[in-house]
């Protein structure tokens, strides 16, 4: 039986609208005075409408069956689990590392919410649910050939692999720790009003393993909130794809750009849509190079049991493995309940959606060229083996596509086709509850925005102009703006 009778799953999804014919459905708002039909329930028929608590990013998807849930609630188990290292008394949870940044998916997105920075380095905070990514540019034609090919979104350092792992099971050391120092730069508003944004500097200490490469590149990056991936996921790619002008030919000033990445199920290229610059095309493929990078268990699509550890660092490759008898740390049973669990947990409905601030907030977040980016709506393809997600008009804000953010936001690391600018536009439902479930007001993919105005001023280059608009307006619009990002 389903948790929503048919009819009611219907109208909560908006799909009586499109079955009507409104192919409009989707087109921006353009009447400000009252909400939209649907809009509440941000997540289609999934949204999560009780109460919104410290566990709102945490409850499957209200459309579910009961026999799903209880596939939910297993996947809850896998997403919780801690891992050890081995050899363990039990070959379940055995495999840990030996090189890792936590021992499972929870410890990074908490409350399957949003990562945070460190509030001190290393060793007075374990900076848990943030590191570094790492990599070099490609220098032979082997890997110049990968890159462009897009079997490799990246090519590791010969020495640290792809992320500076900064754990270690018991007889090994951690590769190193990250650090970081804040400068405050002031920012006028055109009114008069001082924001401080903090600019930060990332620094590797502690190497443990000998010099990285003279040509490093690091990329900091906070675990992103869990919710509504699996609505992400079943987006037409046709419906991404319309959206890329990267000549900006209709002259709007905003240039996205897809990411080709390499779909290792399909053995080819595709479009890649998860991931700060979305180098992931899938989530299963997102779940199993995480599994495999951050807390090193092997999988059907990470095989190698030791993790991200290099060639060069053999005692972590010599060191005690995990697995059972497929010889995988975490089997396909792990990984498909692990990804049903993904794929459902629920977005949690919108508050307030007819107060009139929320609505003139809503009329300046559109006015001011925000949605040129974050687009607002899409109705789901249709999947037959995944009811659940078809079919849902959904409220995500964002076109998944890479942007030019300005130097200020740039890492200078290239990720497949995204440059060292340039960012995969984020998702902002459920931003209003970040303070709710996360315990913080962090945003941006190094968490050093700390409010949604420090986030706004960070944009830069395709999202220099609505930046200036919002920084130009009078204090009560600008506030009405953030009062309508806080109703998401």
């Amino acid at each position: 039986m389903r948790m929503l009778a048919p009819a009611i799953a219907l109208i909560l999804s908006g799909l009586a609208v499109a079955m009507a014919g409104d192919q409009g459905i989707t087109a921006p708002a353009t009447d400000f005075q009252s909400a939209e039909r649907y809009e509440a329930n941000q997540g289609g028929a999934g949204t999560f409408t009780g109460s919104l608590t410290a566990n709102a990013f945490s409850q499957p998807a209200a459309n579910i069956t009961l026999e799903q849930r209880l596939d939910f609630f297993v996947g809850n188990g896998f997403f919780r689990r801690l891992w050890v290292s081995a050899p363990a008394s039990t070959t379940s949870a055995d495999g840990l590392g030996p090189l890792y940044n936590a021992r499972g998916c929870q410890n990074c997105h908490l409350k399957d919410g949003r990562g945070h920075t460190p509030t001190a380095n290393w060793p007075d905070d374990n900076a848990v649910s943030m590191f570094l990514r790492l990599s070099v540019p490609p220098r032979t034609p082997e890997e110049i050939a990968l890159i462009a090919g897009h079997r490799v979104n990246v090519i590791p350092d010969p020495t640290y692999g792809g992320q500076l792992q900064d754990f270690a099971v018991p007889g090994l050391q951690a590769e190193g720790h990250m650090a970081i120092t804040y400068e405050e730069i002031p920012v006028t508003l055109g009114d008069g009003e001082v924001v401080s944004l903090r600019a930060p500097t990332y620094t590797i200490t502690d190497l443990a393993y000998g010099p990285a490469d003279p040509d490093l590149m690091i990329s900091p990056r906070v675990a992103p909130p869990m919710i509504g991936l699996g609505l992400l996921e079943a987006i037409d790619p046709a419906d991404i794809l319309a959206r890329v002008d990267p000549d900006d030919a209709d002259g709007d000033g905003i240039s996205g750009r897809a990411n080709t990445v390499w779909d290792e199920i399909a053995g080819a290229p595709t479009l890649g849509r998860f991931g700060w610059k979305a180098g992931e095309p899938h989530l299963a493929q997102q779940n199993a190079h995480a599994f495999g990078g951050d807390v090193g268990i092997s999988n059907p699509l990470s095989l190698a049991t030791w993790g991200d550890c290099t060639a060069g660092q053999t005692a972590c490759r010599e060191a005690s493995q995990g697995g059972d008898d497929d010889g995988m740390e975490a089997g396909d049973a792990v990984m498909e309940k692990l990804l049903f669990y993904t794929r459902n947990l629920a977005v949690p409905a919108r508050r307030d959606v007819d107060d009139d601030t929320v609505l003139a907030g809503k009329r300046a977040f559109y006015e001011t060229g925000c949605i040129s980016c974050h687009t607002p709506k899409y109705v789901t393809v249709t999947l037959a083996d995944l009811p659940e997600l078809s079919h849902q008009l959904i409220w995500p804000y964002t076109d998944l596509l890479l942007h030019d953010m300005g130097p200020g936001l740039a890492d200078h690391r290239p990720e497949g086709q995204a440059d060292g600018a340039e960012w995969r536009t984020p998702p902002l439902w459920g931003i209003g509850l970040t303070q709710a479930v996360s315990g913080h007001s962090q945003f941006l993919h190094d968490g050093r925005a700390r409010s949604l105005t420090e986030a706004i001023l960070w944009h830069g280059s395709e999202a220099q102009d609505a930046r200036d608009r919002f920084a130009a307006m009078p204090r009560e619009e600008r506030e009405a703006l953030i009062t309508f990002l806080e109703s998401l």
